[in-house]
């Protein structure tokens, strides 16, 4: 079985459970509050309204009565040391969810990923005291100077469908100085850390209400110090006759140890019960290498940790150990019911009541990696490189075959004769034509048996005004600038044919706005063209590379938005009745990048149906050194691949001229 197969399997039985941790959770909640990007960080009140941040909704919870909700639109969150406002309630926890099947109403199916990596994009921060949850101790070390916090703020919350990674813990949950009665319920969730995977500290329990983590991946990233897949730390006088906590149909993987119970100086005692988990520490040394000290390990003395096993594989060098006092391994205390198994190092034992596994696992070690995401439909299949380097290609059909527009030019730079079009069939590759020297960033549209071309001109480093090419038999072409820019520069413009004329969207850096807005244009004869100011959308953010069509009623465009603070682009669509009220897909991106060949960019989109089924063509690479061009299907007509995004609710677009006026 699949780890995906395996989380659906242990639904039903999670959810049972559920009820006996807490009954009220899953009552109406009192308040529900929206997380979105596509939101207009207004109240969180719905998904138009959606706040733009986790730790926003976060802050926005307004008591301590519990039973608040928290849905957050599956997307990349660039956030750290999160925390709420108010703890939950009994019988009424606060929840916060990931929207990961998209049953919640965001319009995305995936995951929700929560990066606490650097602020300043360098990467995974290892740092003590920084996560995905706050913790914080003055005093740690010379360089942490800020006051001390407690991670009890998450005291009654239940986690659901996340994926949290990039800092030095997970869902780790540090009471610090508040050494309380502390109850958290993770689910289904995916969370990865250097020191800790998940787990809970400097707290006390509730045994009707035990730290719970249930269908979980944790992943703890080092060997060094006291770091776990799992750490529990609860700060108990004598071994309690009941778990702290369980973990329920949890994966946990770590080089170092899968279970850690306590850290070193500490002579308190705790309590963990494992069901149906898979535990696997990737250290399987000789014993005069570098050996854990158990798959399962308690710091200080063995005597301080009990685990109950039931229907639980461990893999790893060898099962119980101890940090400190090595010698007391054997007061580590245990239990086994049903299915307990270990696959260790050749030369080490058993515990009583343990199966050795004579085999490698294959199947449980298969399940180390986390769940895939969902497919978020239109599905489309064989994204196949058609150019090894350009970046951008309009299709088009002509004469009843399938063809190509290429855009030569360098990365860079360049002479005036390095810019040109050239017009290829695409099954044969024979060219058709070659015309516009000096021109580059071009579009094509067949109307009435002609080809109109429009390209913008190379120029002393920049690009110019929009001129159109005409032809009728792809050898003699006519000329005429139809769009001349105004204190900006006009890069990409795409044409399609609406109900009152024809339609233009182009790309402009123009400076009252941020770089690239996107403009557009209207045309009787597609040689006379009249702007139209109201119409400009991206007055917000970052909107290139457009092409527009008409469909169903709507003008569609497609472009490149660039997924700030990152520098990563993906290909979003909006669409409008009458160029002016623009609408989000909730289904947003059309296009991210995959694989190993896509790099972080998928931008330049353009779009042809051709013999019933739609071909979408997309630029690939690092918007800097590199660009490849990728091809995909629908298997369908375009009209159908438009509608298909806009299935669920759509998020109007606040980057619109006419929410920039209201400003």
């Amino acid at each position: 079985m699949d780890s995906f197969s395996l989380w659906g399997a242990c639904l039903l039985i999670g959810c049972m459970g559920m009820l006996a941790v807490a009954p009220a959770e899953a009552a109406a909640p009192r308040k529900t509050l929206y997380v979105s990007k596509l939101g207009d960080n207004s109240d969180g009140s719905s998904w138009t309204k959606a706040f733009h941040t986790v730790q926003t909704a976060l802050s926005a919870i307004p008591d301590g009565r519990g039973g608040y909700r928290i849905i957050v639109r599956p997307d990349t969150y660039f956030e750290d040391n999160l925390a709420s406002a108010h703890r939950g309630a009994k019988r009424a926890y606060n929840e916060l969810i990931g929207d990961f099947d998209g049953s919640l109403g965001s319009g995305r199916k995936g995951w929700v990923i929560i990066d606490s990596g650097d602020p300043g994009q360098q990467g995974f921060k290892s740092y003590d005291w920084w996560g995905t949850t706050k913790a914080y101790s003055k005093g740690w070390s010379a360089e942490h100077t800020d006051p001390t916090f407690s991670a009890i703020v998450w005291d009654r919350w239940r986690l659901s469908r996340l994926y949290v990674t990039g800092g030095d813990g997970g869902f780790m949950f540090d009471c610090t100085d508040r050494v309380e009665p502390f109850s958290v319920v993770v689910e289904d969730c995916v969370s990865i850390g250097r020191a800790f995977g998940g787990g809970a500290a400097s707290c006390l329990s509730r045994y009707e209400e035990p730290i719970t983590f249930r269908r979980c991946w944790l992943y703890a990233l080092d060997w060094w110090g006291d770091t776990g897949a799992a750490y529990i730390r609860v700060e108990n006088k004598a071994m309690p006759e009941k778990p702290d906590a369980v973990f329920e149909d949890c994966v946990m993987v770590s080089p170092q140890c899968a279970l850690k119970g306590g850290n070193f100086g500490f002579a308190t005692y705790m309590r963990v019960r494992l069901n149906r988990c898979r535990l696997v520490v990737l250290n399987f040394s000789q014993p005069q290498g570098t050996p854990t000290d158990g798959i399962i390990q308690s710091v200080e003395h063995g005597k301080y940790l009990r685990v109950d096993l039931e229907d639980t594989t461990l893999m790893g060098y060898k099962v119980f150990g101890v940090r400190v006092n090595k010698e007391s391994a054997g007061d580590l205390g245990y239990s086994a019911k049903g299915d307990v198994k270990a696959y260790v190092q050749y030369q080490q034992t058993v515990p009583a009541g343990i199966h050795r596994m004579p085999h490698w696992p294959a199947d449980i070690f298969q399940e180390i990696a986390p769940p895939k995401a969902p497919e978020n439909p239109p599905v489309l299949a064989n994204r196949e490189i058609v150019h090894g380097d350009m970046c951008e290609i309009s299709p088009f059909t002509w004469e009843g075959r399938l063809c190509h527009m290429e855009c030569v030019r360098p990365g860079s730079g360049g002479k005036t004769e390095d810019y040109y079009l050239l017009l290829k069939d695409a099954e044969t590759g024979k060219v058709m034509a070659r015309l516009a020297t000096g021109y580059g960033l071009a579009s094509i549209l067949i109307h009435n048996g002609e080809v109109f071309v429009f390209a913008s001109r190379w120029e002393n480093g920049g690009w110019y005004d929009v001129t159109l090419f005409r032809s009728r038999d792809l050898k003699e072409w006519q000329s005429k600038v139809a769009i001349r820019g105004e204190n900006e520069m006009l890069f990409n413009s795409t044409v399609c044919k609406g109900p009152k004329g024809f339609v233009m969207a182009y790309e402009s850096n123009d400076p009252a706005y941020p770089a690239f807005t996107t403009k557009f244009a209207r045309s009787k004869d597609l040689e006379n063209w009249e702007k139209l100011p109201e119409s400009t959308f991206g007055t917000n953010r970052y909107t290139a590379c457009p092409c527009i069509r008409y469909a169903g009623g709507y003008y569609y465009v497609m472009y490149a938005e660039h997924r700030a603070p990152r520098h990563f682009y993906e290909t979003y669509i909006t669409r409008s009745k009458d160029l002016r009220h623009w609408e989000l897909s909730s289904a947003n991106p059309v296009l991210r990048a995959e694989g190993v060949d896509e790099g972080i960019n998928n931008s330049d989109p353009e779009i042809v149906e051709f013999e019933g089924k739609t071909y979408l063509y997309f630029a690939v690479g690092d918007q800097l050194t590199w660009m490849k061009l990728k091809r995909a299907v629908y298997p369908g007509p375009m009209k159908r691949f438009f509608a298909d995004y806009f299935k669920t609710p759509a998020i109007p677009d606040y980057g619109s001229m006419v929410y920039h006026e209201k400003k």
